[in-house]
């Protein structure tokens, strides 16, 4: 009996039914001429298309869908500008390790090379930036590029790639085949730790005096929170969870000191510069946690594991280096020590460094002066944490609002935290929240922005209005590019050039321009104002009330509040100051 004759569909069609095949829900994205074969078959899938206002939204908008759902996000554009205005987007998940899968069209083959009308080198311009890409110029080969592209994304240290297709490819005809192994030679990411890495490792935790938990994103990325607590709790090491971490231990367990680096809580940069033993998880010492890196822990020796070969003594020189996914590596260590501990006897006495860093930790918790008028920053992360809780998401744009929400929201679960953390992407909360809230629409999202982050793409609050995603957008606004302004006042003699964006009330020489309020009212969302902590609990409250629409608060703020603690860039730790010209007292006993 012969087969029936394969069922001919376009390269369009095919690239459908290969998204529908990875289970794709939602994709993010902008029609354009090159893409636009695609978008015909779309129209009829059961995958829901979210048109965005800008490319760089549909990429943003996938990086927050894939970090709240642990998903790969996908976004779609169209040659040459659209496939350009996603580049920021994918350097931003190339440095936070998001897993997002960017479909760009692209001119017909015959012409790729000739400076053809709307045609861009996008898979030469992202190469840097991605952990793979293809061009796509055979309608046959699109289904194994999808596969390929998503196993990639996901796998290994997660990551953006990029499916570059020809229009011809979309145009033409073909049979759909999936494939039925993937042809990668060269990717095997190596998951399972080596069991003699892990018992080094082991004997260096048992035989530290101070040793530190250093966990980073890779933890989340991971799915090992469990696993940490585990090990924490076996152990009684205290903990310290960088930016990209925060939520992967709780902030209310006794072993969490906080977040470390530039404006990270006294206790976790004082534990890290004075431990003896460093129990890297998923981080990679970058320069905003390691500050001056030769005075770095100087008198630590470092187990660093990431399931990344390449960051492993990038930066600081592992003692202990293990290869694997964090989950897995963290679970072997549990056993070794266990079984250690039966065997030889072999456990690490850490009391006496547990009460030093916990002295560290109730003598300078996190902390900030209230204006004698005014609205204080912090007190309006605090309250939207307090009132929301943490079974909420919390997404921040980049400058002082992204760090007060660091210091001030109540972390409790992992996945509870989004923001741009390599690349410190202006315009990032808004769409990255959108994507947040399309992936979990049961759940509250809040983007905390500030008044100049919210003003790059803040036109997603259409797409948001129009696709039903009612997300809550607080804008902290103290009508400046705020962190810029507080350099300018610690290292320029208060000079403000350029950082004024007129976006407060008169009484600080401001025209409201725009005003938030009746801006988000154009885009058809809720608009409401705080300027008073009187009115503050309300205003939340009212906020959290609405479920059907978007609303946007802007909350007029103390110009000049800064963020504190900080350790200036490229100083040493050491040199941490918890307000201007103020360093803390150690009160240094010998441990």
């Amino acid at each position: 009996m012969t087969e029936p004759p394969a069922e001919i569909i376009t390269g369009a069609q095919s690239l459908v039914r290969a998204l529908e095949r990875v289970g794709v829900d939602t994709i993010f994205g902008i029609p354009g001429g090159a893409i636009l074969p695609a978008y015909d078959p779309l129209f009829d899938s059961s995958i829901r298309h979210v048109l965005v206002r800008h490319e760089q939204g549909a990429g943003h908008a996938a990086e927050g869908y894939a970090m709240e759902t642990g998903k790969v996000g996908v976004c779609m554009a169209t040659s040459g500008p659209g496939a350009t205005n996603l580049v920021t987007a994918i350097a931003d998940a190339y440095l936070d390790s998001v897993p997002i899968v960017a479909i760009t069209g692209q001119v017909a083959s015959g012409v790729i090379g000739s400076d053809a009308f709307q045609e861009a080198d996008i898979r030469g311009i992202t190469m840097p930036i991605t952990k793979h890409s293809f061009l796509v110029t055979d309608p046959a080969d699109i289904p194994s590029a999808i596969a390929e592209a998503f196993h990639i994304a996901s796998t290994g240290r997660p990551g953006p790639v990029l499916v570059d297709i020809s229009k011809d490819a979309l145009q033409g005809p073909t049979s759909f085949r999936w494939p039925h192994e993937l042809a990668l030679p060269g990717y095997r990411p190596t998951s399972r730790p080596h069991n003699k890495q892990i018992r080094e490792a082991a004997k260096l935790i048992a035989e530290a005096r101070k040793p530190v938990l250093y966990v980073g994103g890779g933890v989340i990325k991971a799915n090992a929170a469990a696993e940490l607590k585990v090990l924490a709790e076996l152990t009684q090491i205290p903990v310290v969870t960088t930016l990209m971490a925060r939520g992967a231990f709780p902030d209310s367990h006794e072993l969490n000191l906080g977040m470390p680096g530039m404006h990270g809580t006294v206790a976790a940069v004082g534990a890290l510069q004075r431990s003896d033993l460093l129990i890297t998880l998923g981080a990679r010492f970058d320069d905003r946690v390691t500050g001056n890196l030769e005075s770095f822990a100087p008198n630590a020796k470092v187990v660093h594991a990431d399931i990344d070969p390449a960051e492993i003594s990038k930066n600081r020189t592992a003692d202990v280096p293990i290869v694997g996914d964090a989950r897995e590596v963290i679970a072997d260590l549990v056993r070794a020590l266990q079984k250690q501990a039966e065997e030889d006897a072999l456990v690490g006495e850490y009391s006496a460094w547990r009460s030093f860093v916990q002295g560290l930790k109730s003598r300078f918790a996190p902390s900030y002066d209230k204006p004698a008028e005014g609205l204080a920053p912090q007190t309006v992360v605090e309250r939207i944490s307090a009132l929301s809780g943490p079974d909420a998401t919390y997404v921040a744009g980049v400058g002082q609002h992204q760090m007060w929400s660091a210091q001030f929201i109540d972390f409790e679960r992992p996945r509870q935290w989004l923001n741009s953390g390599g690349a410190g992407t202006m315009g990032y909360a808004v769409p990255a929240a959108m994507g947040a809230k399309a992936g979990a629409p049961d759940r509250v999202v809040w983007a905390i922005d500030g008044d100049g982050c919210f003003q790059m793409t803040n036109q997603e609050l259409a797409t948001c209005a129009l696709e039903g995603i009612p997300v809550k957008i607080a804008v902290i606004n103290n009508s400046s590019l705020g962190m810029v302004r507080q350099w300018q006042t610690l290292f320029y003699e208060g000079r403000y050039s350029n950082t004024d964006l007129s976006t407060g009330p008169e009484s600080i020489g401001a025209r409201r321009i725009p005003d938030f309020v009746k801006l988000a009212e154009a885009y058809g969302c809720v608009g409401l104002r705080c300027e008073s902590e009187d009115d503050l609990d309300d205003v939340i409250a009212k906020a959290l009330s609405i479920n059907d629409v978007p609303v946007v608060i802007d909350f007029v703020v103390e110009r000049d509040a800064m963020v504190w603690p900080m350790v200036a860039a490229g100083t040493s730790n050491d040199d941490i100051k918890i307000a201007r010209d103020l360093a803390p007292d150690w009160e240094e006993d010998d441990l």
